[in-house]
């Protein structure tokens, strides 16, 4: 069976085509954060059961795995997964599928869990390619988390003093996100989140950084890039999230999101604290003025 593209949120990185070893075949836990978090399970030639139950293999203890969710079974040369009739499916690189073969750097999504299916010929380099990338990325949106997103400000804040030129933050979050969740529970939320990523993340210029700061809240760093640069940008990413609606479950829903924009020009009192406090307060502003628009230095841009 032919392994369906990914259409949203994670894409499988392009590797050799490798027959698959059964004793050098693992998963890796990558979301949520938690006790859970990086651990390994090796797979071997015996069926693997996954879901909420305490006679599975691999126990997820979380609402969104059904008792028994998943099945993964060796083959003569790989894994095949399957759905075990769960409430919320499985997904292969954001692709719903009831059945599937396993590829190389897969991403299995049971319920609100991920995993990554890692196999080849140095299973151990690629698992600690797959730890150092979740110390620097989310792995629901794709995008870089909070701790990346400071080590690149603080970088780029001090290049910017240095040669006096223009650096912007732009900080935006969903509106009415929690209506989103009551309407779509959380397993609709997360969509949202992804889909909104990867609508963002095919904008963003290779100097640039695109971060999930935290719940539904996200951060753009533009380099050299000056306020009306970055107001332009904001409203380009505004119209891209505003435009086109958000399908879940067979649902199309319009989205919005807010943004605040703050820039420097090689001030050198500027710090990250202050650079964030000055979109933070913008993007409130914009909030209170109305929603689905952009503030930057007081003035509303719609």
């Amino acid at each position: 069976m032919e392994k369906p593209a990914s259409e949203t949120w994670l894409t499988a990185p392009i590797r050799a085509v490798t027959p698959t070893v059964n004793r050098q075949a693992c998963m890796v836990y990558i979301y949520p954060s938690g006790p859970h978090l990086g651990t390994r399970y090796l797979l071997g030639d015996k069926p693997i059961v996954i879901g909420r139950g305490e006679d599975c293999d691999i126990r997820m203890q979380d609402n969104s795995v059904s008792r028994k969710h998943a099945l993964i079974e060796p083959m003569t040369d790989g894994f095949v997964i399957r759905d075990k009739q769960s409430l919320n499916g499985i997904y292969i690189n954001d692709v719903q599928t009831s059945e599937a073969r396993l590829h190389d750097g897969d991403y299995i999504r049971i319920g609100n869990c991920i995993f990554r299916f890692l196999t080849g010929g140095n299973i151990e380099a690629e698992y600690y390619e797959e730890i150092h990338r979740m110390i620097i990325i989310d792995a629901l949106t794709q995008a870089h988390n909070t701790r990346s997103l400071n080590e690149f400000l603080e970088r780029e804040l001090a290049r910017s003093a240095r040669h006096h030129r223009p650096l912007s933050l732009v900080l935006f979050d969903i509106d009415h996100f929690k209506a989103i969740n009551d309407e779509y529970g959380h397993l609709g939320g997360d969509h949202v989140l992804r889909e909104l990523s990867a609508r963002v993340r095919r904008t963003i210029r290779r100097e640039d950084l695109f971060a999930r700061y935290g719940g539904e809240e996200f951060a753009l760093v533009l380099v050299e890039t000056t306020i009306d640069q970055a107001v332009e940008f904001a409203e380009r990413t505004r119209a891209l999230v505003a435009d086109e609606p958000f399908h879940f479950e067979g649902r199309a829903f319009p989205v919005t999101i807010s943004l605040g924009v703050a820039t420097t020009c090689g001030d050198h009192a500027m710090t990250i604290k202050e650079l964030i406090r000055q979109a933070d307060e913008r993007l409130y502003s914009a909030k209170r003025s109305g929603r689905n628009r952009t503030v930057a230095a007081s003035v509303l841009h719609r």
